[in-house]
């Protein structure tokens, strides 16, 4: 008897599964073929190796249960200008992979969450250990949103509403993604392939780039939309947002491609085990690596600190990075904000 109800209620689970599977699921892209895409899913370039289903689901199951750790209560910090000098860029760091970058009368932001979770409801996903270090009400006049890649800590259809309520920026993503955002409420998002360049008034130029992660919301939907980064260049310089990316990524040829990069967005959270992450996040030893091949002017660490994906601790990609940049000259010109911090960045 508790057999065949082990049977009944293991069925359940799988049926309700794949229903959340088809609901969360983006609808896949259909286009032309190329070195990254087969025609029904993206790839890296070079291909990655990907970890046995059963492997992560040993891991999910045996890893310790999350410690929330005691965070002091953030200091107030102001709220970022409403404008900066036309010479002036200046970069706010927010939470997670969520940055206001101002370069002159230009407001960009990239991969914003506000939400109190990351995943595909309110109740489910991992939940917020510090609030965004800013509330999103004071936030200046946005006029453009980089978007990565659709995972949920990166794109939060949530906060997308509240900005385009507000703001009606531009939203530029990777290919595949405009379903999504059409299917929550938000249109007229700029999809580009990899290398592909478009642009906003005042002759800025923005470039999707590649990276090395994967993309996926729901359980058939794995590797259907495109990953990238961006670079983006303004009269106040160049700035490059890398998103989410691990090992392998080819940040020389970037740094060609963009010429002289004032300000990088490099993440250096969400590592261990390396196992799993390492084609898909930065370790702080290989951002530090990073900011040095791309020869930036200035550096600042992203993907840390909000929400427990991973087995580090909170706390220790920025440690793990001061340890990294110790060894490596111009240290200094790696910055790790605290939440809601902001600094103008120095001419290269």
């Amino acid at each position: 008897m508790f057999r065949r109800w082990m049977m009944v209620a293991g069925g359940a689970a799988a049926l309700a599964a794949a229903a959340a599977g088809c609901v969360t699921s983006s609808p896949r892209f259909r286009g032309p073929t190329s070195d990254h895409f087969d025609g029904r899913r993206f790839r890296n370039v070079p291909s990655t190796p990907q970890p046995k289903t059963g492997t992560i689901l040993g891991w999910l199951v045996s890893r310790r249960p999350p410690l929330r750790p005691r965070l002091s209560e953030a200091a107030p910090v102001p709220r970022p200008p409403s404008r900066v000098d036309e010479d002036t860029l200046r970069v706010t760091f927010i939470n997670h992979s969520t940055v206001l970058v101002q370069a002159g009368g230009l407001h960009f932001l990239t991969d914003p969450i506000w939400s109190e979770r990351c995943g595909p409801g309110s109740l489910v996903g991992p939940r917020r250990l510090r609030p965004p270090g800013i509330p999103i009400g004071d936030l200046p006049r946005i006029d453009a949103i980089l978007l990565s890649h659709n995972h949920y800590d990166h794109l939060d259809l949530s906060t997308l509403r509240r900005l385009a309520r507000i703001h009606r920026p531009r939203i530029f993503t990777g290919l595949g993604n405009s379903g999504i955002l059409e299917r929550g409420g938000l249109g007229d998002a700029t999809e580009l392939d990899w290398w592909q360049t478009t642009s906003l008034p005042g002759g800025v130029e923005v470039i999707c780039l590649p990276a090395r992660h994967f993309s996926g919301r729901g359980v058939f939907d794995v590797d259907t939309s495109l990953w990238c980064g961006f670079g983006v260049r303004t009269r106040q310089g160049t700035i490059y947002f890398a998103g989410d990316t691990g090992i392998g990524l080819r940040f020389d040829r970037i740094r060609e491609s963009l010429g002289p990069i004032r300000l990088a967005l490099l993440p250096i959270g969400a590592y261990q085990p390396r196992w799993l992450t390492e084609h898909v996040h930065l370790s702080p030893d290989e951002a530090a690596a990073a900011h040095r091949e791309l020869a930036a002017g200035t550096s600042v660490g992203i993907h840390f600190g909000t929400f427990r994906l991973t087995d580090e601790s909170i706390d220790e990609p920025p440690a793990a990075l001061e340890r990294a940049m110790r060894r490596e000259a111009g240290a200094e010109r790696f910055w790790v904000l605290g939440f809601g911090e902001g600094r103008d960045v120095p001419p290269i």
